[in-house]
């Protein structure tokens, strides 16, 4: 099981120049016995498309949902979505502090969930997978309180 991940920290002022100049040095660095380096291995997963725009609606439309609203909240839009593989939760949030803040509260009862830009997905692992392909995202596992 892995927790859900954290946010990076902002980088600003004097320590943004140096570290953006050693990812330079360290991508540009040449093989100094001049030899060729060796091809990325070639990927044989399924693609995931980047993850969809966090719209209960456009996300209903790429998945084939019957979408029906339960909640309709400044801080959160919520629907269930029926469809022949399955029923799903979808909830939507118009910033990425509130579906972190949303994550981390969830973390305390477990579970697994499909999250991408500003909404989070939550059913089965094997229909969030199917998900996965359709609008994106990240499969998170949520550990619950032990």
């Amino acid at each position: 099981m892995t927790s859900p991940r954290a946010h990076p920290a902002r980088i600003t002022g004097a320590l943004a120049l140096p570290l953006l100049l050693a990812s330079l040095v360290m991508g540009c660095s040449a093989d100094p016995a001049g030899r060729a380096s060796t091809p990325p291995p070639k990927a044989t997963a399924t693609p995931v498309p980047s993850a969809a725009p966090a719209s209960i609606e456009k996300i209903a439309s790429m998945t084939g949902c019957a979408a029906e609203m339960r909640t309709e909240a400044d801080e959160l839009r919520e629907a269930v979505c029926v469809t022949p593989e399955g029923n799903w939760i979808v909830t939507t949030f118009p910033t990425e502090k509130l579906k972190q803040t949303w994550l981390d509260t969830a973390s305390m009862y477990g579970g697994t969930y499909l999250v991408g830009p500003r909404w989070a997905i939550g059913a089965k692992p094997p229909l969030l997978k199917k998900l996965r392909t359709k609008v994106g995202g990240e499969v998170q596992e949520l550990r619950g309180m032990s």
